[in-house]
């Protein structure tokens, strides 16, 4: 037996070098985007460094423990530069980057006063946006059409004037909008077809973030969806992503909270440990919150954080140790916190004769520092699956979400690690390297 486990020549790729100007396109220029774009141009002038980021700081192992390679991950494989990334979006607010991250006050103002002229000449487009899916917001830079159909023709139209005007070779869009109220899959969204005609027919049943998704599809651009919204998680738009041979990825930038859980939640079953209960409380004050004080938009959240539990701490594999976890979410919109999140977890757990123990947990984090470094990452490792010729659902880059899109007959991976397995295995597989399986038996084992 080999630490070496597997190798997949055939599964490699002849991925498309990284050349010319990469467009990035967000749907919402709030605190997460502005937070993403302003790091960005501070980083291209050297004023800051990109903690956080996979793509930019993190090695990966190649070969034997007796013969380590550790590249960085942006020298293993072709991603594009970051002085190579354009910055596009829409926001129902007509205030440009500069002037939105100053309100969102997560970084500096000194330091966003550095790239004051790049933000600044950051301006969003008119977004698409209905009041009946995020009902806690409303300003006036919006656009009107006759039909959902005209509304998504609008924002392709803004892509491709984009890609045109500033000579893009390439697109990625990556919704950092808020969450919309909670739905669930109807037949509209079966078939490309029902969707296309909901579109033409204003279906109550298609949200804005749909209309973004089906424009971005429709141009070949990656799509990665960062909010709980359905957006592309429905069969519609993920045979649209196969047709047009589009990569897609989603939902729900995991961040704070859940990413607590999905790293503290393996530990405890790894050494089988039970689980009595979990309560989660979260308070922020950023536009996040505010939409989230909205049942309808809190609903969808609490559903991709719920998700994660269930998952990983499998009642159904261990029944004695959780089978009756009673797990409470609660988020609180407390305008003064701004986007410094606090969350709190109380956590009752047993062991050894059934005896309780409990974990506490306090995290002061900030949303959009741990979410910008994600949107950069996806951007990257997207346009890198577009290249390498990859379509439809992206599991492997499940590592950055709350509730990761898988096949339909799959069920999905919340284990953060062995996500964060499956995500270097991938860019392993894609680059010709054998994937790692760490067993190390043949280290130690005796030859005859």
């Amino acid at each position: 037996m080999s630490d070496q486990s597997s190798h997949y020549p055939e599964l490699a790729k002849n991925i498309a070098p990284a050349k010319g100007r990469l467009g990035v396109f967000l749907p919402g220029m709030g605190a997460v985007a502005t937070t993403f774009i302003a790091g960005v141009q501070m980083m291209k002038k050297g004023l800051a460094k990109p903690f956080g980021s996979i793509t930019q700081l993190q090695r990966i192992r190649l070969g034997k423990r007796s013969e380590p390679r550790f590249p960085l991950i942006k020298e293993f494989v072709p991603l594009s530069g970051l002085k190579d990334l354009s910055f596009y979006g829409w926001d129902i607010y007509k205030d440009n980057c500069y002037e939105t991250a100053i309100k969102a006050g997560v970084l500096p103002e000194e330091s966003l006063k550095s790239v004051k002229s790049e933000l600044s000449s950051i301006r969003p487009m008119s977004a698409v946006f209905q009041k009946d899916f995020v009902k806690r917001l409303d300003g006036p830079n919006v656009k009107h059409a006759k039909t959902k159909m005209h509304l998504a023709e609008a924002i392709i139209k803004d892509i491709e004037n984009s890609k045109k005007k500033d000579k893009l070779d390439r697109a990625v869009m990556v919704w950092c909008g808020s969450t919309e109220v909670y739905s669930k899959p109807t037949k509209t969204h079966e078939t490309l077809a029902s969707l296309e005609k909901g579109l033409k027919n204003n279906s109550k049943d298609i949200p804005p973030s749909m209309i973004y998704a089906y424009a971005a599809l429709m141009t070949g651009t990656p799509y990665a969806n960062g909010a709980p919204n359905l957006s592309v998680d429905v069969p519609a738009m993920q045979e649209l992503a196969r047709k047009n041979s589009v990569p897609i990825a989603g939902k729900d930038f995991k961040t704070g909270q859940t990413l607590m859980k999905t790293i503290l939640a393996p530990g405890l079953q790894a050494r089988m440990l039970g689980l009595h209960g979990w309560f989660s409380t979260n308070i922020l004050g950023n536009r996040d919150g505010e939409v989230l004080d909205d049942p309808g938009s809190f609903r969808s959240k609490e559903v991709t954080k719920a998700s994660v539990l269930d998952s990983i701490l499998d009642k159904n594999l261990y029944p004695d140790l959780y089978k009756d976890i009673y797990h409470k979410i609660r988020i609180e919109y407390y305008p003064p916190r701004g986007d410094a999140k606090e969350g709190w977890d109380n956590i009752d757990i047993f062991g050894w004769c059934g005896l309780p123990m409990q974990i506490k947990i306090n995290f002061l984090c900030r949303d959009s520092i741990l979410a910008a470094p994600v949107v950069l990452d996806l951007v990257l490792f997207l346009d890198l699956a577009q290249r390498a010729g990859l379509s439809g659902i992206q599991e492997w880059l499940s590592f950055y979400f709350k509730s990761p899109m898988a096949r339909p007959d799959l069920r999905p991976e919340h284990d953060l690690f062995i996500q964060h397995l499956k995500l270097q295995n991938t860019l392993r597989i894609l680059m010709g390297e054998e994937v790692l399986d760490h067993s190390g038996l043949d280290y130690y084992e005796v030859k005859g």
